[in-house]
C-alpha cells in the first residue's frame, strides 16, 4: 500500500488515513461554511482522528464485524467523546466522509459520501461513488442543512450512528488493484476533467500518490475549479492498494 495526504495550502489537514494488515480507512472532514455554527467545541480534524482511531481499533480486532455495524459503533463511541458542551442534535455538527476497504475471503468495501473508491479486476474497472450530494435541489446553507443525514438527502459520519447503514457497500473477488480518494484528490477527473478514472488509477500506480497530488495542485492553480459549490483548493488524499 502507498498513500499521500496533503492539506489545503496554509491550512490544517482535515483528511485522515489509517491502515493495518488487510484494511485501510480514508476520512475527509467537512470544512464548515463561514458563519455556520455547528454547536460543537470540536472541528473536522478532531472528528476524523477520533473516528479513524475507533475504526482502526475495530478493524484490527479481526472479528469480521460487518462494515456498517463497525462504522455505526465507531460513530456512537465518538459521539460520547464530545461531552456535554456540544449540541449533538445540531445538523451542522462536524462530519466526515468515510471509505473503508477490507480484505478477507473477498475484498469488502464501504463508501459514505463523496470519497470515491476504484476496484480493478479481470473484468475491468469499477467506480464506487456516492453521488447523493451532487443531486440536492438546494445548495444554500439551509438547503444543505435540511438534506444532511436525512432521507432523500445525503449521509455523512457525524453524530447519528444510523448514517452508517446508508453507506454504499459490497464485496468483490479477484481484485488486483484498488484506490481510495478524498474528493480533493479525485478532482483531475470529477472537477477538471483532465483524466478519466482509468487514467487516474494508472497515474496513481505509475507515478505515485505524491505526483497525483502535485498535478492536482497545478490544476487548481491554473483553473479556478471552485465554482459556486466548491473550493479552489482542497485537502487531498490518495491511497493505492495492490493485491
Amino acid at each position: 500500500m502507498s498513500y499521500a495526504s496533503e492539506a489545503t495550502p496554509g491550512l490544517v489537514n482535515e483528511d485522515y488515513v489509517v491502515a493495518g494488515p488487510g484494511w485501510v480507512v480514508v476520512l475527509d472532514g467537512a470544512t464548515p461554511r463561514p458563519g455556520v455554527d455547528g454547536g460543537c467545541a470540536h472541528g473536522p480534524a478532531w472528528l476524523v482522528r477520533r473516528l479513524g482511531s475507533e475504526l482502526a481499533s475495530r478493524l484490527a480486532g479481526e472479528d469480521g464485524e460487518p462494515l456498517p455495524e463497525l462504522l455505526a459503533g465507531s460513530i456512537e463511541n465518538v459521539r460520547e467523546m464530545h461531552g456535554g458542551a456540544c449540541d449533538l442534535e445540531n445538523r451542522d455538527s462536524p462530519s466526515a466522509t468515510v471509505a473503508i476497504l477490507r480484505r478477507r475471503d473477498a475484498v469488502e468495501w464501504l463508501v459514505l459520501a463523496d470519497s470515491p473508491l476504484l476496484l480493478e479486476d479481470g473484468d475491468g474497472l469499477r467506480v464506487v461513488r456516492d453521488d447523493r450530494v451532487d443531486r440536492l435541489p438546494d445548495y444554500s446553507v439551509e438547503g444543505v442543512r435540511a438534506a444532511r443525514n436525512s432521507p432523500g438527502g445525503f449521509w455523512v459520519a457525524s453524530t447519528r450512528p444510523e448514517a452508517a447503514y446508508e453507506a454504499l457497500t459490497g464485496r468483490a473477488g479477484g481484485v488486483r488493484r484498488a484506490a481510495l480518494f478524498t474528493d480533493g484528490a479525485s478532482r483531475l477527473v470529477e472537477r477538471f476533467g483532465l483524466l478519466d478514472w482509468r487514467g487516474l488509477l494508472d497515474l496513481l500506480d505509475g507515478e505515485g500518490p505524491g505526483e497525483l497530488i502535485r498535478r492536482t495542485r497545478e490544476a487548481e492553480r491554473e483553473r479556478d475549479g471552485g465554482g459556486a459549490r466548491g473550493k479552489r483548493f482542497d485537502d487531498a488524499t490518495a491511497v493505492l492498494v495492490r493485491f
